[in-house]
């Protein structure tokens, strides 16, 4: 059942497709999404306290406006969280606002939806589940390898990553590298 601050499944699936988000962004979405879902269950299962269903739309709806942003320039994480509040959904803009860089990292506080669709982003490369230092390597290869200053921006947000790691796990009876057993995303139906 759909919550009024939060889309269905089919209506994330239909922003998508108004948007025009290609294929490769939409396998990358469909995977973060399912590493976000795994990581709030084991969160939930220790101590229940994550929206499941903000978790799964953030997910779905991280890179909403990305396929935009190439050819406007703009801040993809901001814009697409101007364009899901221009839908109605507020809260879910806020996280997709927080994919790349947190506004707040509190290492002792609870777990966030937030961090935790910051995190699983942090784990999916295309659309392909990896450690969080082959990511680091393409991340800094493809956005900080020509600026100094942007790679130790990168830098910096990576040792976050580290510590929210360690956060999102610390209390779980698995661990990052479990992360990976969830294989590969399948094909997606074009009709869906």
């Amino acid at each position: 059942m759909t919550r009024p601050h939060c889309p269905s499944i089919e209506q994330c699936h239909r922003m998508m497709a108004a948007m025009e988000m290609p294929d490769h962004i939409v396998a990358h979405s469909t995977q973060v999404s399912r590493v976000a879902l795994w990581l709030c269950d084991a969160i939930n299962g220790v101590t229940p306290r994550l929206d499941r269903d903000l978790v799964q739309a953030a997910g779905l709806l991280h890179d909403i406006t990305k396929a935009r942003s190439f050819a406007t320039g703009e801040n993809h994480a901001a814009s697409g969280e101007t364009y899901l509040a221009q839908h109605g959904f507020r809260r879910l803009g806020r996280i997709v606002a927080q994919h790349v860089e947190l506004d707040v990292f509190d290492p002792a506080g609870s777990p966030t939806e937030a961090e935790v669709v910051n995190y699983a982003d942090k784990r999916v490369l295309h659309d392909r589940i990896v450690s969080l230092d082959d990511r680091m390597a393409y991340i800094l290869e493809r956005y900080g390898a020509a600026d100094p200053s942007r790679r130790r921006r990168i830098m910096a947000l990576w040792q976050e990553t580290r510590l929210l790691e360690g956060k999102l796990f610390r209390p779980l009876a698995c661990g990052p590298e479990d992360v990976e057993g969830l294989g590969p995303v399948e094909r997606l139906d074009k009709s869906g």
